[in-house]
């Protein structure tokens, strides 16, 4: 488990985590959204020590990232899937990490061979691909057989075989009971993957709740329905003061949205008025409109369309912070 507590995080002036409080528990996928900027890395940083909060504790399994003896047998990472020495191997990388928490060799290759880099295991992972790079970077975080697992942006430029692969590897390690929070731009993707989302904006909690009560709350309720008298169900809708828009390109044939209104509402005027209704169907918000809605005043960074002059830049991490350090002692 995961535990943050009053997470706060100073550059000089400048605010990327301010009060930041939340748990990650086992057995499920927790996804960590939110802007550019918001905090998202720095708060995985401080997680796994790299980063030193100006107040407030990160824990895992009740310890301090610092505090753990043998770190890789506890937690994992994956931060940054191309921080690897380009001419080392796969296999002498893994090994290298399995020295640093003395780990048999016999792991390396049980890894390898998870992650499907067994037979490219001898090649120099400065020439992997982005994609087999992700999965040496899963190899890594897997090494210790940890709890806890966390991963930032693991999908980044991979095609779809690629993340769907990732996607039932993640689930996966959550149906064992692990801890697993996992960062993504990707809210198609997170929609699909997370079971639980925690998100933030300039540094501060706005959600901490299930994926399916996150959309429910932040997204507007409508209905679907087709019929065959559309006109006048239409006019009947819009005069009871319902806001109805077309949708007309399914296969079905036309149909009409309407927001704002449960589909009981819908059904039950429609029968006051003899309407024969083919389709009622209530419509789920997707993660993308409910995540725009919650964080839109929290966006750091506003092209043309948005407004410039409110534009702040706010560092996830400063140019001169450690490097990414997934596993040994430090």
């Amino acid at each position: 488990m995961i535990e943050v507590r009053g997470l706060t995080k100073h550059y000089g002036q400048t605010v990327a985590v301010q009060d930041l409080t939340f748990t990650v528990r086992p057995g499920q996928v927790t996804g960590f959204l939110g802007p550019n900027g918001a905090g998202k890395s720095t708060t995985m940083r401080m997680i796994l020590g790299l980063d030193r909060p100006t107040s407030g504790t990160a824990l895992i399994d009740g310890k301090p990232y610092a505090e753990l003896k043998h770190p890789l047998r506890q937690v994992g990472a994956l931060l940054d899937a191309k921080w690897v020495h380009p001419n080392r191997s796969a296999r002498a990388h893994l090994e290298w990490m399995a020295a640093s928490n003395d780990l048999p060799k016999s792991r390396v290759e049980e890894v390898l061979r998870l992650v499907g880099l067994s037979e490219v295991a001898g090649k120099s992972a400065g020439g992997f691909s982005l994609g087999m790079s992700q999965r040496l970077g899963l190899a890594g975080a897997l090494l210790g057989d940890p709890k806890v697992l966390l991963f930032d942006e693991p999908v980044n430029g991979l095609d779809p075989e690629g993340i769907l692969w990732i996607r039932r590897f993640m689930q996966r390690l959550a149906a064992e009971g692990r801890t697993v929070l996992v960062s993504s731009h990707l809210l198609s993707e997170m929609s699909q993957t997370a079971d639980h989302l925690v998100v933030i904006g300039r540094g501060r909690l706005i959600s901490d709740s299930t994926t399916s009560d996150f959309i429910e709350r932040a997204s507007e309720a409508s209905v679907r329905v087709r019929s065959p008298q559309l006109d006048e169900l239409r006019s009947l809708l819009t005069s009871h003061g319902m806001t109805v828009k077309e949708n007309d390109g399914n296969a079905d044939g036309a149909a009409l949205i309407v927001n704002g209104v449960a589909s009981d509402a819908v059904g039950t005027l429609a029968a006051e008025h003899q309407i024969t209704l083919f389709e009622l169907a209530p419509q789920r918000g997707s993660l993308e409109e409910a995540f725009m809605r919650m964080t839109g005043g929290d966006v750091q960074y506003h092209g043309e369309i948005g407004s410039p002059a409110d534009a702040t830049v706010v560092m996830d991490k400063p140019a001169d912070s450690e490097p990414l350090f997934t596993g040994g002692t430090k």
